[in-house]
This record gives C-alpha cells, sequence and structure tokens, in this order.
C-alpha cells in the first residue's frame, strides 16, 4: 500500500507540475510589458523636444521620413525632413517611415507605378535600404494609404521588394500601416507573410473631411481592433493611437491640433472641455461657430487598457509633440 500511494502521489504531483508548465506558457499577452512606439513629425520643433524629453520611456521612436515622389516614385532622397535626432543617447531604437504622402496627400499611382516597373521598383527598394541602413534604423514603417482592393496585388509586390532589400542591408523589422476597417484593400493576412508587424491605425473615425465627431471612440476603437485580431492574431498587430485633437468650422478647413492647442483655445474662449458621456472623449463646442473634440491621457489610458484585454500589447502613438503630457505618466505605469 504504501508503495502504492507513493507512485499515485507522485503521478498527481508531475500532471499538476505539467499542467502548471502549459498554464505560464499561454499567459495572455496582456500579462506583459506593454511596448509604446512613437511616430515623430521631424518638420516640426516640438516633436523632437518631445522625444529627447521623454524617449526613453519609448521602445521605438519613428523619426526617419522617406517620401516617395508622386512624379517618379523614386525616394526622396536626402529627405526634405532631416533626422536630428541622429546619434542622440537617449532615443531608442529608431525606425523611419517610408510613405505615398508627397505634398497634401497620399498618391496611389505611385505605387502602382512601382509595381508594374521591376526596374524601377528594384532601383528604389534598394535607395531606400541603403538610405535606411546608412542612418542606423533598425526597420521600416510602410505606409501606403488611398490604394482600393484592386491594388493589392501591386501593394503586396511593393512591400516584398521593399522588406527584401531592406534585410538583406541588415534593416531587419518591417511593419504595414493600415486603416483601422478597410479589410478589402488591406487584408491583415497576405501582408502579415511578409511584413513582422501591422500597425492597425485606429483613430480617425471622423476625419478633417467629415462631419465633427469622436476620433477614436472607445466601442470603435474596439470593434475594429477585434475584426484585425480575428484575421492575424493579437501578437504582431501595432494598436495606432492617436495624440492630437480636432477643431472643426464651418466653410473652412479643419484643424488639427495638439492637445496644449486645444486646451489654449477652451479657454480662451471659455468654453470649458467636458468629457462626452458617450464616448468618452473630451469635447468643447461654441454654438455654430466650432466643434472641437480631443484625446487626451485619460481617453487613452482607456483605449490602452482595452487593447490589453484583447491580447495586444504593442502601442503607436501619432503624434508626438501634440500630446497631453499626462500620457507619460500613463505609459510609466
Amino acid at each position: 500500500m504504501p508503495q502504492t500511494h507513493n507512485r499515485f502521489a507522485s503521478l498527481v504531483f508531475a500532471l499538476l507540475a505539467s499542467a502548471s508548465a502549459c498554464g505560464a506558457q499561454q499567459k495572455p499577452a496582456r500579462s506583459q510589458r506593454a511596448e509604446y512606439w512613437g511616430f515623430t513629425g521631424p518638420w516640426e520643433a516640438a516633436s523632437d523636444s518631445s522625444v529627447r524629453r521623454h524617449g526613453r520611456a519609448l521602445d521605438v521612436v519613428i523619426t526617419g521620413w522617406i517620401g516617395l515622389d508622386s512624379a517618379t516614385a523614386r525616394p526622396l532622397l536626402p529627405s526634405p525632413y532631416p533626422d536630428t535626432l541622429l546619434g542622440k543617447s537617449r532615443t531608442p531604437r529608431r525606425m523611419a517611415i517610408v510613405t505615398s504622402w508627397h505634398g497634401d496627400r497620399f498618391h496611389p499611382r505611385t505605387i502602382r507605378t512601382l509595381a508594374a516597373t521591376p526596374q524601377l521598383l528594384a532601383t528604389a527598394a534598394r535607395e531606400i535600404a541603403d538610405h535606411a541602413a546608412s542612418m542606423g534604423y533598425s526597420g521600416l514603417v510602410l505606409d501606403f494609404e488611398s490604394l482600393d482592393s484592386t491594388d493589392l496585388a501591386a501593394q503586396v509586390g511593393v512591400i516584398r521588394a521593399i522588406a527584401d532589400a531592406a534585410r538583406a542591408r541588415g534593416v531587419s523589422q518591417i511593419a504595414v500601416a493600415i486603416p483601422a476597417t478597410d479589410t478589402n484593400a488591406y487584408p491583415a493576412r497576405p501582408l502579415l507573410d511578409i511584413a513582422d508587424y501591422l500597425i492597425v491605425m485606429l483613430y480617425d473615425q471622423h476625419w478633417t473631411g467629415s462631419e465633427p465627431g469622436p476620433i477614436s471612440e472607445p466601442a470603435w476603437v474596439k470593434g475594429a481592433l477585434a475584426r484585425r485580431i480575428a484575421e492575424g492574431g493579437a501578437d504582431r498587430i501595432v494598436a495606432g493611437l492617436p495624440t492630437y485633437a480636432y477643431r472643426w468650422r464651418p466653410g473652412q478647413p479643419t484643424e488639427i491640433l495638439g492637445y496644449r492647442e486645444a486646451a489654449a483655445i477652451a479657454r480662451k474662449e471659455s468654453v470649458p472641455l467636458k468629457r462626452d458621456k458617450a464616448t468618452g472623449t473630451l469635447r468643447a463646442r461654441r454654438g455654430s461657430s466650432w466643434d472641437m473634440w480631443v484625446t487626451d491621457a485619460t481617453l487613452l489610458e482607456r483605449l490602452v487598457r482595452d487593447a490589453r484585454s484583447s491580447g495586444v500589447r504593442r502601442f503607436a502613438l501619432w503624434r508626438l509633440g501634440q500630446e497631453d503630457p499626462a500620457i507619460w505618466r500613463v505609459i510609466g505605469r
């Protein structure tokens, strides 16, 4: 009897140990440390200043800007927006954005031209890779917006060529920025066959040409993120979150504002910023003259918490220099 009891006890112990090990391996991603990326606007001093002041709180900062010429489809190098953060000791891992934005909008024809001209694409990919390697970037973020579903083959071909050239030069990490809800033109699966990460741009629920409204309402963000996770899993998703505000004015261009600018307007106009209960977003409105919706640290903390509960642990802020200063306490936690 004692020997049988000992064998039984040993078996139970082994099963419990095995279950414990499996549980440790299957911990949800939200139990891991959150990783934060930050985009700079290299054309404005406030952005660089934010990185210099708070860069140590970030894991990745996108400091480089490589635009594609809308006329020739070649990369605009040297960049019209020099990377002034090169070699700063407090700067975290640095990446560059490669974008079809040129002038005042995205140019999908640029991607179509590259895809249809293999020699041009090979040259452009090599130039991008050589520049990124020379600047010491660890990776690239590819941002080719305004494409439609018929452009998928072209998009995949261009991304693959740039990714292959970059990795051959030691620029190893490739991320692709995609709209939150357009799963037809930007399906996750074929893009994840090439890229390491997808940055889901969970903002501009209401945009500069739309009616006034929240930029990133939590319910909208949660739904969009759930669809993207269902496509490709949570571990390779980077949740792109806003730091800015919009002020809509009838008959005038919508203003893009930083948090401080928005708060200053509210004070000057004696219109308090109040949290909209339905959307969790700060809002100020002066009659029919203007309507302003503002991202602040409280909203960002809620969006991060919601995303963490779904298994996402990487977050990218668009963009630094516009943020509510209180977000650095959120990131620190």
